[in-house]
């Protein structure tokens, strides 16, 4: 018996090279959409094989925020809506780095959705996994830049009125090479679209439509996380290479998803060595290490 209770103890979670286990269990509500995302990037990193002291991770302010601290990871919680050009700074002082920007619909999108447009339009070389649960979800259930139109909210007790924004469409048209879109019950697929946009040269964008069963599945009466998760298995047409203007969410509607971009350019590094080649010559040295560049 004590042999036993010895193996048991030596034995560690499987995740726990990239997870902080003295923060584990997690504050999340349960069937909250945010533990299987996590699964998935956690999942993605381990399959990619990628030195952990060359990854970092950049989170905003939210539900979704909370990830930062809770991998195992040079990490970086920061201010809400700054995630993306916290992000940027790091990448352009340590090119050398893979950066991942992990937040909310609320912080991405909102606050930060200014950040957002203008990165993708660089196409600086970040992977960003956007959790949208169509609410501000910490903060009290506010109608969020993502909730669709008639939805309830804490802010929009009779529904909806505003028009959501179409991440992938956003994404697309302001310049990212790698669009995708899947909900937190596709886990493996959504693996596999993690890997690829982290692998991706320039700015990759993932959409992960996750429940929030505490606020949004409340208020709307959509019962839990788990009939919502039933919900994207029932409803969720996989339609990769869509047109990107027809795949907006409506409210309780089925949902287009898979991957929609996977195109070639020139990253911001990328652009900037050249554009310092032909003004200084020789004498330039090109800057960073990524993709490439000496």
């Amino acid at each position: 018996m004590s042999v036993r209770v010895n193996q048991v103890a030596e034995e560690q979670h499987p995740m726990e090279k990239l997870l902080r286990m003295d923060r584990i269990p997690h504050i999340w509500c349960p069937t909250c959409g945010l533990g299987t995302t996590v699964t998935a990037l956690a999942t993605a990193l381990d399959q990619l094989d990628l030195d952990l002291d060359h990854v970092a991770i950049v989170s905003g302010i939210g539900c979704t925020g909370r990830v930062a601290g809770y991998t195992k990871l040079d990490s970086f919680h920061t201010t809400h809506g700054r995630a993306i050009p916290f992000a940027v700074g790091l990448h352009i002082a340590r090119p050398d780095l893979k950066v991942i920007v992990f937040s909310g619909d609320g912080d991405l999108i909102s606050i930060g959705g200014n950040h957002f447009i203008h990165t993708a339009r660089r196409n600086v070389d970040l992977t960003v996994i956007c959790v949208n649960n169509f609410i501000y979800a910490m903060t009290g259930g506010q109608v969020a830049p993502t909730t669709p139109i008639t939805a309830r909210s804490a802010t929009s007790p009779y529904g909806n009125y505003e028009h959501p924004f179409n991440l992938p469409l956003l994404a697309a048209s302001s310049g990212a090479v790698y669009v995708a879109r899947w909900t937190a019950l596709h886990i493996r697929r959504l693996t596999a679209a993690i890997k690829e946009a982290i692998t991706k040269p320039g700015f990759s964008f993932v959409e992960v439509i996750a429940p929030c069963s505490t606020l949004y599945a409340r208020l709307n009466k959509l019962g839990s996380g788990l009939d919502l998760m039933k919900f994207y298995h029932d409803h969720s047409v996989i339609r990769h290479g869509a047109d990107l203007t027809e795949i907006d969410i409506d409210y309780q509607a089925n949902l287009v998803v898979g991957k929609f971009v996977d195109i070639e350019k020139p990253t911001y590094l990328d652009c900037l060595n050249e554009g310092n080649k032909r003004a200084f010559g020789d004498k330039y040295k090109a800057y960073g290490v990524d993709h490439g560049n000496e």
